[in-house]
């Protein structure tokens, strides 16, 4: 299983958080797993965008990383010079479909990891 496709489940877990308890049988437990990590959410979203972009190429895999990885550090985007407004204008706006875009994430991931995709 490649590295890209664990970051991507762990994001897409963070993100679609509101959706985990829907889960028949582990929703609940997914829930509070995806709870506990979106106390690291800021540093798996560094993590997940300098992955992506030191040993990725933008296939689907970093395409969705990318995504997830700035919903993720929306909060300290500001503090980039230069483009930091721009980005964190863009990071808000698509932290709109974030439950969405969380749960495509997800299935990216899990999808990779299986080797579907």
């Amino acid at each position: 299983m490649e590295i890209i496709n664990i970051l991507n489940i762990v994001a897409g877990l963070i993100l679609c958080v509101g959706f985990l308890e829907a889960v028949p049988f582990m929703g609940k437990q997914l829930a509070k797993f995806a709870k506990w990590l979106g106390g690291f959410d800021t540093i798996i979203g560094i993590i997940l965008i300098i992955y992506v972009l030191l040993y990725e190429s933008l296939n689907l895999y970093g395409i969705v990383a990318i995504f997830a990885g700035l919903i993720m550090i929306v909060g300290i985007l500001p503090m980039i010079p230069a483009i930091g407004k721009s980005l964190e204008k863009f990071a808000k706006w698509i932290g709109g479909f974030q439950g969405i875009i969380g749960i495509i994430v997800l299935i990216v991931g899990i999808l990779g990891a299986i080797g579907t995709i």
